[in-house]
């Protein structure tokens, strides 16, 4: 993967960025999102790529989404598999929340996962306990062997889970180990990542969320040295049938990191509204600063990008 597309990776993630800060704590979710749709969509075009989409919004039936099978870029360049996120966090950039951001992962050909839009149980962890974890096994068990790769006990790990019905379960079983418990509203893929900072003061995602989410996470993960695995939750028969279109023949598989996001690995995101750690976006008279990451596995490079745009020279046409 040329380095040089690193850079530019942080140019579409500020452009979709921008567009969604627009509807910052205006209530309207659709419009947040499909603003920083068109916006990612139009920087891609100009991208010297021969890109497709296997990791979007939905699928060829619900554009103007950036969906799954959607060809990018010029029509020149490498081949590239891209997974991308628009806004992760339409509610959170609504309703004037934390945490929202714009995001995109590039890898070759063939190395992300291809799976339909639907849910993945995952469970993720920062370098420390790469390798400690295992879906195949009790939240319980799961605990006492984070615990034991980083050198705590099970009652001083902390557990960042998305608050949903469908958690209560696990919720319950995290308690009674005796760890914390950290609830979020959405942003599992900011929640992934906060794993792999020790100041974040989380130590382990677990629960059932997007599986593009879980994709984009396994990108930012392998560059950070993290560790995740995944398995597809599959809502209806339709998505089954999609999948198994998609070359997916085992429902119950576990994905580990480097079936989820193999090879050399691109992934950036700028922050929406303000979070863990990245700004969101700034509007001054004129302009705006935006604050991003982009990170290679190749090298583990991590860079932030705070960027200040001048409306005066180049307006947001999206």
């Amino acid at each position: 993967m040329d380095r040089i597309l690193s850079i530019e990776c942080v140019r579409i993630t500020e452009a979709a960025a921008l567009s969604a800060a627009r509807w910052i704590g205006k209530g309207k979710n659709d419009e947040a999102d499909q603003a920083a749709v068109n916006a990612m969509r139009k920087t891609l075009s100009k991208l010297r790529i021969r890109g497709k989409i296997v990791i979007g919004e939905g699928e060829r039936d619900e554009a103007p989404m950036l969906y799954i099978g959607e060809d990018v870029g010029s029509g020149e360049g490498p081949q590239v598999d891209i997974a991308v996120d628009p806004l992760e966090g339409t509610n959170m950039t609504a309703q004037g929340g934390n945490n929202a951001l714009a995001v995109i992962a590039l890898a070759n050909k063939g190395e992300f996962l291809n799976a339909p839009d639907t849910y993945m149980e995952k469970i993720a962890v920062g370098p420390q306990a790469k390798g400690a974890i295992d879906l195949t096994l009790s939240a319980t068990e799961n605990l006492k062997n984070i615990a034991k790769a980083k050198g705590v006990s099970v009652q001083d790990l902390t557990v960042i889970i998305l608050e949903r019905d469908r958690h209560k379960e696990l919720i319950r079983e995290v308690r009674e180990a005796g760890s914390c418990i950290r609830l979020i509203q959405d942003g599992d893929v900011s929640a992934a990542l906060a794993t792999c900072w020790p100041n974040r003061g989380v130590d382990v995602l677990m629960g059932t969320g997007g599986a593009p989410e879980g994709v984009l996470a396994a990108a930012a993960l392998r560059c950070m040295g993290g560790d995740i695995q995944g398995r597809l939750v599959f809502r209806n028969e339709d998505e089954k049938t999609r999948a198994q279109a998609m070359g997916i023949r085992e429902f119950q598989k576990i994905y580990r990191i480097q079936e989820l996001a193999g090879g050399d690995v691109v992934f950036a995101a700028t922050g929406v509204t303000n979070g863990d750690f990245l700004k969101g976006v700034r509007f001054f008279p004129g302009g705006a600063e935006t604050h991003s990451i982009v990170m290679r596995s190749a090298t583990g490079t991590v860079r932030y990008v705070e960027a200040t745009h001048n409306f005066n020279v180049k307006q947001l046409t999206f």
